[in-house]
């Protein structure tokens, strides 16, 4: 539950989100007053949780299964009759309403979804593609949407829009458009959805009544995320229960949620009870993606839609329903953090093993102080070398201890460097950072940034030095929270010859060094990493406490790791502005920040990343990991000189 002080309602609409439920109600087949009962039932409950829309199954009004009994004009009539109750039910209850019923227009029989609004049916869409091989017989009974005659038909004196071309779009929330579906549709080489993806639609329903047979369930989920993800949407895919005939066959009632390839919930299979799912889609997101997707903006729709405006009616939440991770470079499963790590640390050592082909080069130079970032590229570059069946005495990790170095780091440097059998060599920076100060004119005692950038970048001197005179390439060691918060020195461990880590956040490359010390190395090496692990993040710039302690601690002065790295994928992966941003940082952080401490942070955040983009512009090469990439030459393009202003203004107003 949200901590209330942190952030008492959310209006969701304000947000780009919107509450969407699934559900698979119990039902009678072919009694259509008892499922209409349930729908309404169910509708209810999906109310009592705020949702704005839900979807229901393919014929849920009568039952999938009814066979030949579809022909009987008496359930036909009370399948319109229910329909005209189900409009004035969403009018009392200010719901929307998506259920799936037998319709007769011409003559003709048609599977519909219908699309109940603000006391009217906006709109009966009827299904394109009817399976009929193995255990499907509907074009027994019905007819394709694709032999259709007329665009509306007349229910209760007033005329419906009719078709497969029917696209719904709230009045006052336009992000809000919505197209369907019905279950084989979504099977087909070309889903109907895909066409209407491309004409606007962010919310795909599908009313479905698909059989289980084995292995089935797992496609379906597949199915569901891959065309969510194609089509740059929310997919919701409700699917009748096992209250459904079984004389040949039975049914899950398995209903989910997709968002641009990510399940968002999902029902449990086989209960006959009815079941309902629901989750907070962000529409806001689906078009922000699209805009950035140049694939998605060539698309052409085969179809030309009409727009049938509907209400969505505002809500004030509290706490919203979808998940929110406060790390989201980092799963929170073992098993696929452990994958993910296995795959980033491949994407570095390949693109260090071709820098090194390319060049020809046999040596590289690493400035090892003993902290995780510097342990992290020795290791690629371990791994490298070993790869490409090169001696591991060419890699060349030189400590240069400094006036803020540790026993314990620096311990851990030359340890480390010795277990794993390559060339160690100690340089002592003091000396000749001293001869600079007095070169300079400057204080010793003056422990400014100039006492601080002074011996970054006599380290990066000697680096650079070494790698001239070895014949080798000097391999960078900052990670990506560092470049977006530009917690470097200009031309000191800025720069570099080829940057290993430049694509992996601060809050992940502990878990790389972690995976490391299990899969990659073992012994005396894997005890040493796991002190890394655990030494507090540091440049170790400034002297020791009486302890001989680190005392110059990275997150008090910038800010906590984990809450950067979460605005950094808000802003530059999400593009979501500032009130968004500390929208969802107060929902996955509320245990643990207030919402001035979230607002300060985020404003350190926005303002460090805007002022230390020219350090950006001018980075060396480095592999690109994952989603986030600030790369000048790749995923950021942005002007050294920009203001960010705009951003602190809206920051401000949420005081």
């Amino acid at each position: 539950m949200l901590d209330q002080s942190i952030e008492a309602t959310i209006n969701l609409v304000d947000y780009g989100l919107l509450r969407v439920a699934v559900a698979t109600p119990e039902m009678k087949v072919a009694d259509v007053a008892f499922n209409l009962a349930e729908i309404v039932k169910v509708a209810r409950q999906a109310q009592q949780q705020q949702c704005q829309i839900v979807l229901f199954p393919e014929l849920c009004l009568t039952g999938y299964t009814c066979a030949d009994l579809f022909f009987q004009q008496q359930l036909q009539h009370k399948v319109v009759e229910s329909l005209s109750q189900l409009a004035q039910f969403s009018a009392r209850e200010q719901i929307t309403l998506v259920v799936g019923a037998p319709v007769s227009v011409s003559g003709r029989l048609f599977n519909c979804a219908a699309f109940i609004s603000g006391g009217k049916i906006c709109g009966l869409v009827p299904k394109s593609f009817l399976p009929n091989s193995g255990e499907f017989y509907e074009q027994r009974w019905f007819s394709s949407a694709s032999e259709r005659s007329v665009d509306s038909i007349l229910i209760n004196s007033e005329a419906v829009p009719f078709g497969p071309d029917l696209l719904f779009q709230a009045d006052d929330f336009p992000a809000a458009m919505i197209g369907i579906e019905i279950c084989e549709d979504a099977w087909s080489v070309v889903p109907p959805s895909s066409s209407q993806a491309l004409a606007g639609a962010t919310l795909l329903l599908n009313l479905s009544a698909s059989p289980e047979i084995l292995g089935k369930h797992a496609y379906r989920r597949t199915l569901v995320a891959s065309q969510s993800a194609r089509c740059l949407a929310a997919y919701a895919y409700s699917s009748a229960g096992p209250n459904e005939s079984s004389t040949d066959l039975v049914f899950s009632g398995h209903s989910l949620i997709a968002e641009n390839g990510q399940i968002l919930t999902e029902t449990e299979r086989f209960q006959f009870d009815s079941q309902i799912a629901w989750a907070d889609i962000d529409l806001d997101r689906l078009l922000g993606e699209r805009q950035r997707n140049n694939t998605f903006a060539a698309g052409d729709p085969e179809l030309s839609f009409r727009v049938q405006p509907f209400q969505i009616h505002p809500l004030a939440v509290i706490g919203l329903c979808r998940p929110i991770v406060r790390t989201p470079f980092v799963p929170p499963n073992d098993v696929e953090r452990a994958a993910r790590c296995q795959e980033i640390f491949l994407l570095q050592t390949s693109g260090l093993m071709k820098r090194l082909r390319h060049t020809g080069s046999q040596k590289v130079v690493i400035g090892l102080s003993g902290g995780l970032d510097s342990t992290l590229a020795l290791l690629v570059s371990v791994k490298a070398f070993d790869r490409l069946g090169l001696d591991r005495k060419g890699i060349i990790a030189l400590t240069m201890p400094g006036f803020g170095t540790t026993e314990r780091t620096r311990g851990n440097a030359e340890e480390l460097a010795q277990q794993l059998a390559v060339t160690l060599k100690v340089v002592s920076i003091d000396q000749a950072v001293l001869q600079h100060f007095r070169d300079i004119e400057h204080d010793p005692n003056v422990h400014d940034i100039t006492y601080e950038n002074s011996q970054a970048r006599e380290r990066t001197q000697i680096l650079m030095d070494v790698a001239n005179q070895a014949g080798g390439l000097v391999i960078g060691t900052g990670d990506l929270s560092e470049l977006a918060l530009g917690w470097c020195t200009y031309n000191g461990d800025h720069m570099s010859m080829y940057a290993v880590n430049c694509g992996v956040p601060k809050t992940l490359v502990r878990y790389l060094v972690d995976w490391c010390s299990k899969e990659e190395f073992s012994g005396r090496i894997s005890t040493i990493l796991e002190d890394v692990c655990a030494t507090p993040v540091s440049p170790e710039l400034l002297p020791p406490d009486v302890d001989g302690n680190i005392d110059q601690l990275t997150e008090q002065v910038v800010g906590p790791y984990e809450l950067h790295d979460f605005f950094l994928f808000q802003v530059v992966r999400m593009h979501f502005p500032p009130k968004k941003v500390l929208m969802l940082a107060a929902q996955a952080f509320a245990d643990q920040y207030s919402r001035p401490e979230l607002r300060k942070w985020l404003s350190q955040f926005y303002r460090r990343f805007f002022s230390q983009q020219f350090k950006r512009s001018c980075l060396p090469d480095g592999p690109k990991v994952g989603t986030v990439a600030l790369s000048p030459r790749g995923d950021w393009r942005m002007p050294s000189d920009a203001a960010v202003t705009l951003w602190l203004e809206q920051l401000e107003g949420l005081e």
